[in-house]
């Protein structure tokens, strides 16, 4: 009988309830939707230039096939494409192909890539952050000025995230706010999906405010330089300042933070995560009928508990104190820290525990000060160090024949006392419970942290049911290497020409090295389905370079414009870049596209360098599918479907589209 279980299968019963229709439904649409995609492979088949071009096409198509209708995961389905892309090289007789669309020697360098290496080091280094506590400071100073409401805290995360990404890689100043973010939900009950994705885009968006902020901006410069070799006088190019794209991407900074705070319930999924915590609850009320509530008090100045121990109020109110505060700001929370002898303080804060009627009963008895959140001990007591735990006292045990009282069970052991289970019934707080004395099998229902609880796995006396709960060993002593390591990777980030990837990986061996991460719990820190996501998909990105697919989609879009404003011929090269990014890689689009669309200023009397920059920053907007580094690292976490970026995405990749070509216009 345990809590796991009961919440697994409430889940899974909830699961299928949910999904039956849905199944039934599904696969017609699947059906229809391909039967288009197949006629529309068909008819691209018949304009195109070559037969490579089709055959990409065809696989370009199938890719968004998959993703869009989600056949098979994200991960499965883009692997499948490289394997896809392989077998070219099998059947290229047989496909009217001279060679594959892509050389089986380099079929699987995406693992090995640039941007792949890069996102496993920066997710060992944001756990090794984690593991010293540092996030956890992080995520309580942001519940303290951004309060527990989602437009409070969106704003907050966002803007951070937004300002560290113009001076690091986006997918790494996401990285690093990934676990702050996981805790600041696990603390307010908010669900991840209503907080990853404004977090990841504005990642995306801060990239925009520098020309460092992401590759594209910092490769632009140097493509810049190479049209002006083949251009006459007139027509050089000036380089664009580290500065110059700060006022376009701030506004997209601004825009992004303001359209998740108004249309975000609207367009933000609500996945079901982890809710141990209500499960928990509800399985204690229901075969213990005991209902605990947890508030934080502050005793006044002139309030009469000062002076008195807890004991003294302890029993007869009903409530146990798991955490205090005293005046002078020291903190004593559970084992070895809150003792019945310990007296009550003016200005202390209480850390309390017990039925609500309870609670209610001592705050009024006292004129307490109640807050309505947990602010002093808001990391200490959050969901993920502590909670409601059983244990049973197995036969043998040195514990037989001594109560809760005599053993100090709160101080030695850090458990809490709340409910004694014996024969069928339940004694609880106010009843005398912690007099008891204990026998063999014996439940004990107590408040205490997870770390205690650990302890006592460890500890013959006792016998600890309840597992289901968060193991983690925090190493605060550690925390200046992890800065340190930290440290050392952005600054060659920022000051070195050493690629993104060696940097990178410096810090993350670095902390491993230092102790700071085992390489088991770095293993545990990449999220591989992120990685084989994007490492599949490049070779995918080489095919529609490799064959010309990109250059052949670019002149028929473009020999459509011809007669239109500079403004629409702007705004067309924007959504040609925006659908480039979305299926191959963002400085390839940027390769592809910057030479074009200079020619194109040219030709229609522009400003060159503000058709390049408009095609640089258009390759950030990669909203729409979880093709870009930042959404793949985000979609397993929060649990997202392709279905909610393309809902969510699909308004951003418009206002993003809006704003870039007015503020191209007005700033330049």
């Amino acid at each position: 009988m345990s809590v796991s279980n009961t919440s697994h299968n409430k889940n899974e019963a909830d699961l299928n309830t949910s999904t039956t229709p849905v199944a039934r439904q599904l696969p017609m649409k699947q059906i229809v939707a391909g039967a288009v995609f197949l006629v529309l492979g068909l008819l691209i088949a018949q304009v195109v230039p070559s037969i490579e071009i089709a055959w990409v096409s065809g696989i370009l198509l199938l890719t968004i096939y998959l993703f869009a209708f989600e056949i098979v995961g994200v991960d499965v389905a883009a692997a499948t494409i490289m394997v896809l892309l392989g077998l070219t090289g099998l059947f290229a007789p047989i496909m009217g192909l001279t060679e594959g669309l892509v050389p089986n020697s380099e079929l699987f360098n995406g693992f090995s890539s640039n941007a792949v290496i890069s996102i496993i080091a920066v997710m060992i280094i944001g756990a090794g952050l984690d593991k010293t506590g540092l996030m956890g400071k992080v995520a309580n100073w942001i519940l303290k000025v951004g309060g527990t409401t989602e437009t409070r805290i969106i704003p907050i995360i966002s803007s951070t995230v937004g300002f560290i990404s113009c001076f690091m890689q986006n997918v790494g100043a996401a990285a690093l706010f990934l676990p702050v973010v996981s805790r600041i939900s696990g603390r307010t009950g908010l669900p991840m999906s209503r907080l990853l994705m404004p977090m990841g885009f504005c990642a995306i968006l801060g990239g925009t405010m520098t020309m460092i902020g992401s590759s594209p901006l910092i490769l632009l410069n140097d493509l810049i330089l190479t049209s002006n070799q083949t251009l006459s006088a007139e027509q050089q190019m000036d380089t664009w300042s580290l500065f110059s794209v700060t006022p376009v991407g701030i506004c997209l900074v601004i825009t992004g933070i303001v359209y998740f705070i108004i249309a975000g319930r609207f367009v933000l999924p609500s996945t079901e995560g982890d809710d141990t915590s209500t499960n928990t609850m509800e399985y204690f009320k229901e075969i213990y009928g005991l209902d605990c509530d947890l508030m934080e008090v502050q005793v006044g100045e002139n309030c009469v508990l000062v002076g008195q121990t807890l004991e003294s109020f302890e029993y007869p109110d009903g409530v146990r104190v798991t955490a205090i505060q005293l005046g002078n700001g020291e903190q004593r929370i559970g084992e070895g820290g809150v003792d019945r002898g310990i007296r009550v303080e003016a200005h202390s804060v209480l850390a309390v525990i017990g039925s609500p009627e309870a609670l209610d009963a001592f705050e009024h008895k006292y004129q307490l000060t109640r807050r309505a959140d947990l602010e002093t001990f808001s990391e200490a007591l959050s969901a993920s160090k502590a909670g409601i735990a059983e244990v049973v006292i197995p036969p043998g045990s040195q514990l037989i024949g001594k109560s809760a009282l005599e053993l100090r069970l709160r101080n030695v052991y850090g458990l809490s006392l709340m409910a004694l289970h014996r024969s069928g019934e339940t004694a609880k707080a106010g009843q005398g419970v912690r007099a008891i004395e204990f026998e063999p099998g014996d439940t004990l229902v107590c408040h205490t942290s997870w770390d205690s609880l650990a302890r006592l796995e460890r500890d013959r006396n006792f016998v600890v049911m309840t597992q289901n709960y968060p193991k983690e060993e925090l190493r605060p002593h550690k925390v200046n290497w992890a800065l340190g390591f930290f440290a050392i990777a952005l600054t060659m980030v920022l000051f070195t020409d050493i690629r993104l990837s060696v940097a990178l990986m410096t810090g993350a061996m670095g902390m491993i090295l230092s102790g700071v991460l085992s390489i088991d719990e770095a293993y545990e820190a990449v999220s591989w389905k992120t990685v084989f996501l994007l490492a599949s998909l490049i070779p995918l990105g080489m095919a529609v370079e490799s064959t010309g697919t990109a250059a052949w989609i670019a002149d028929q879009t473009l020999s459509l414009l011809e007669g239109m404003p500079i403004w629409g011929l702007q705004t067309a090269v924007a959504i040609l870049a925006t659908f480039f990014t979305l299926v191959m890689s963002n400085v390839g689009a940027t390769v592809l596209l910057v030479p074009l669309a200079v020619n194109i200023a040219i030709g229609a009397g522009a400003d060159p360098a503000v058709f390049a920059l408009t095609v640089a920053l258009a390759t950030s907007n990669s909203f729409l599918i979880p093709t870009h580094q930042v959404n793949a690292l985000i979609m397993g976490p929060a649990g997202y479907r392709v279905p909610d970026f393309i809902r969510a995405g699909g308004i951003m990749t418009v206002l993003f589209l809006v704003v870039l070509i007015v503020m191209m216009n007005i700033v330049f």
